[in-house]
């Protein structure tokens, strides 16, 4: 159609170029397409013929200029496309439509197309360098948004780059790792799989299979593909295919029953009527354009007669083949008819009629008037507020690509704008396939993804979905299951990182996530629980008066000093009878005083550990021991002394009297207190928290400071019970019928071993076992020393009194 200023179009009307072999002896045949016409993208060339001739019906954008069209059909193919570019730029008249007389306005001002990314970049190339705008309605390779390459391309459809990040979201949102990747071996298909694999990769989403395939492949590559994803292990596969290139493969699927899978399409194909009668897809899920209303379209798409498509060959072709009748001319057989005119466009169901969804129909629309804002932004100054367009102004392609970078308009409710690269704001629905109450499939819009909302909050969900074979529930699509708590992942050698093993962590280590990649240790004083996703305190151990050991030995303790004060009380009530008085009573009372203190001084071994108790519970024990086993040695001295007193001219008693026993036990005693001095001063016992014996309970228990000191206190309490050991054996055999030094022998070969034992016993000992080992040396010992030296006279005191004499302790006969 002529005008004031042209805007050509490039639409994939037919999908086939018809090629043929050059024998290179005759001149090539023109380029032209074959197959059917294409109805939808018949539509989107109407839809740009319904826009302009509303902008020419217009009082306030380009008032006073009338637009003309140049359509050209690309035949999906890129040398039609770039023939279609070379007459758009040369003014070349197309033979779309030869009713009118054409305008002789030469170039294009404009173009609206194409409708692949392919044939869009090559157009791209060629009326680049000329500074023609280029307004695509669904071309949607990321590629096209480097305007190094594509200065002049802009596009009223949403790039790939953000159609391969909802479609990543998408797929992670509803926790799918393990999918199949299907694409057009074609600048589309690849270029966006690519953006989708690596915005994939970021989600974390492993790809089993990434098949390509195009319509001009043979059939063999559909087949190869095909058995591909009949044999794969992932539910989902994720299609970024042209419409022509799908429905191909969605053909060869259907030759042979196949597993279901779960379809996430592009928006290229998954809002595609023609492909709905492909009933396993049901369920499939994808982005599309979000559905708009044009005002009067269907109106005009259906004022069509036979006298309106005469005047163009592609219009005449769509009748013919929508009404199976020839047009203009007689039939060339008897099963075709000639077209009467009772043909009714009403009656007829056809992707070109179909208006219930407009989705790319709306991007022409939206191309056509970016383009003419830019024209009349141009044309058009402002003038007392009222725009005056000077339609005999020349203007150049350059001056509407200037100001298209600048467009900012709503048009039936749907905003127009282009940022620095060209493209559009990122706005899609979220469609899936749902089957009627009727059992046909239909679209049906379940939520929107807006790319400018903010992270996280793009996908907005507004319907129950439907997914593969009806299912109402989410399909699982995952090459290994989540690890549970408790466990870490561990690749498996060779595969991707969606494979993996479940490994419980190690000791002492927690996971608290899910599909946790590492195991983490638990601080110091924590210990993972029975399934290792929570780290608790550990318990703290001691020896304490609540458990039965403790009470066991409190009661043994507390029932050893009760024994030392019932022995001194009943040597106190008999202190002047022979047997109290032939062995030193001074000595004794002294004996079980020390004895009393032995057996209280364990108590401070047991309960929970403090600077206070760990200092008094050696030093105590050190103490208490050395003053016993003086007296013990003190009482040994005085046996040996008063025998050799007994003998002709001895005086040895004289220099050991009370006095010198009293300084005898002092002064071992002293050093040993002496010794608990400096270890307290230097190097003093202290709590710790023992973290190493058990890992997964802490131990309080006392450090000994300085190891010397405490084994210092050990061997001089060894050194003195030796020396005592020795002085009682030497005076085991000497005349009298109650020899204290045999008791003594007995009672000190007792301790040694006891303490012999404690040393392995002590150090072998973990945790609070290592204080019972220590509590049960002191109190063995100390019993051994009460009962071998005063059991007997005791015994002697309360059961046998008639033994209790000076004759009878004189008498040299012991059985009398």
């Amino acid at each position: 159609m002529n005008g004031d200023y042209i805007i050509g179009g490039v639409f994939s009307i037919h999908n086939y170029m018809h090629t043929v072999k050059h024998n290179y002896t005759s001149i090539p045949e023109p380029l032209r397409c074959t197959g059917s016409v294409d109805g939808r993208e018949l539509r989107f060339s109407r839809a740009m013929v319904f826009a302009i001739e509303e902008i020419n019906n217009s009082t306030e954008l380009l008032p006073g200029v009338r637009l003309g069209y140049r359509i050209h059909d690309s035949c999906a193919s890129v040398p039609v496309a770039v023939q279609a570019a070379f007459q758009l730029t040369n003014g070349v008249q197309p033979a779309f439509d030869t009713g009118e007389t054409c305008s002789q306005s030469g170039t294009v001002t404009a173009v609206v197309g194409e409708s692949g990314s392919t044939p869009s970049i090559s157009t791209s190339r060629i009326i680049g360098p000329f500074d023609i705008p280029q307004v695509s309605h669904y071309a949607t390779c990321a590629c096209l948004s480097d305007k190094q390459q594509y200065p002049t391309f802009f596009r009223t459809i949403p790039s790939d780059r953000f159609q391969a990040l909802a479609l990543a979201k998408l797929v992670k949102h509803f926790g799918w790792t393990w999918i199949g990747a299907v694409r057009s071996d074609s600048d589309y298909g690849n270029n966006g799989m690519a953006a989708f694999l690596h915005a994939a990769r970021k989600e974390g989403i492993c790809v089993e299979y990434s098949e390509s395939f195009y319509r001009t492949h043979p059939r063999s590559r559909f087949q190869r593909v095909a058995d591909v994803i009949r044999g794969s292990t992932s539910m989902v596969v994720v299609a970024f295919v042209a419409f022509g290139d799908m429905r191909m493969l969605l053909e060869e699927l259907g030759r042979q029953p196949s597993p279901p899978r779960q379809w996430v399409g592009s928006e290229a194909w998954v809002t595609d009527p023609n492909l709905l009668r492909f009933s396993f897809c049901a369920g499939t899920i994808g982005v599309g354009i979000p559905q708009s209303v044009i005002p009067g379209l269907r109106e005009f798409l259906l004022d069509l007669s036979p006298a309106k498509v005469a005047g163009s060959q592609v219009l005449t072709e769509f009748w013919e083949s929508a009404f199976n009748c020839r047009l203009g001319r007689s039939a060339d057989g008897a099963e075709e008819t000639v077209c009467d005119g009772t043909e009714d466009m009403q009656k007829l169901q056809s992707p070109y009629t179909d208006t219930s969804q407009l989705r790319i129909t709306n991007m022409v629309y939206k191309a056509v008037y970016a383009i003419a804002h830019a024209m009349h932004n141009v044309m058009c100054p402002e003038r007392n507020s009222a725009p005056q367009c000077d339609r005999f102004t020349k203007i150049q392609p350059s001056q509407v690509l200037g100001q298209l970078k600048r467009v900012n308009f709503s048009r039936n409710g749907y905003q127009v704008s282009f940022d620095a690269n060209g493209d559009p704001l990122a706005l899609y629905e979220l469609v899936n396939w749902q089957r009627s109450e009727s059992g046909s499939t239909e679209f049906v819009t379940v939520g929107y993804y807006d790319a400018s909302l903010p992270a996280g909050h793009e996908f907005q969900m507004n319907r129950n979905l439907t997914w593969a074979q009806g299912g109402t529930q989410v399909p699982v699509s995952v090459c290994s299951e989540s690890c549970p708590p408790g466990t870490r992942k561990m690749l498996q050698k060779g595969k991707p990182v969606c494979c993996y093993d479940c490994i419980p962590c190690p000791e002492g280590e927690i996971s608290n996530t899910t599909d946790s990649p590492d195991c983490l240790p638990c601080p110091e004083e924590f210990w993972p629980n029975a399934d290792r996703d929570l780290c608790l305190p550990k318990p703290i151990e001691f020896l304490s008066f609540h458990e039965a050991l403790g009470i066991i030995l409190a009661t043994f303790s507390v029932g050893g000093a009760c024994l030392a004060v019932v022995t001194a009380t009943v040597f106190f009530r008999h202190r002047a009878s022979a047997i109290v008085r032939a062995n030193n009573s001074e000595l004794s009372f002294l004996l079980l005083f020390s004895l009393t203190l032995c057996f209280l001084c364990s108590l401070t071994f047991i309960g929970s550990p403090s600077d206070w108790s760990c200092m008094l519970r050696h030093t105590a024990f050190g103490i208490t021991f050395v003053l016993c086993i003086s007296c013990v040695l003190g009482k040994t001295i005085v046996v040996l002394m008063a025998f050799r007193a007994t003998l002709p001219g001895s005086n040895v008693m004289k220099w050991f009297g009370p006095p010198q026993q009293r300084m005898t036990v002092a002064s071992f005693t002293f050093i040993q207190a002496l010794i608990c001095t400096l270890w307290l001063v230097l190097n003093p016992p202290f709590p710790i928290k023992n973290l190493t014996t058990y890992k997964e309970r802490i131990i309080l228990e006392c450090a000994l400071g300085s190891a010397i000191g405490f084994w210092a206190v050990l061997g001089y309490i060894g050194l003195l019970a030796v020396l005592c050991f020795v002085l009682a054996v030497l005076a085991r055999k000497l005349p009298d019928n109650f020899n204290e030094a045999k008791l003594i022998t007995f009672s000190m070969l007792i301790f040694c071993a006891v303490w012999i034992t404690f040393i392995p016993a002590y150090v072998s000992s973990p945790g609070k076992f290592t204080v019972a080992v220590e509590i049960f040396a002191i109190l063995a010992s100390s019993f051994a020393l009460i009962l071998c030296i005063f059991a007997q006279k005791c015994f002697i005191i309360l059961f046998r009194p008639e033994k209790n004499t000076k004759k009878h302790l004189m008498s040299k006969n012991p059985s009398d």
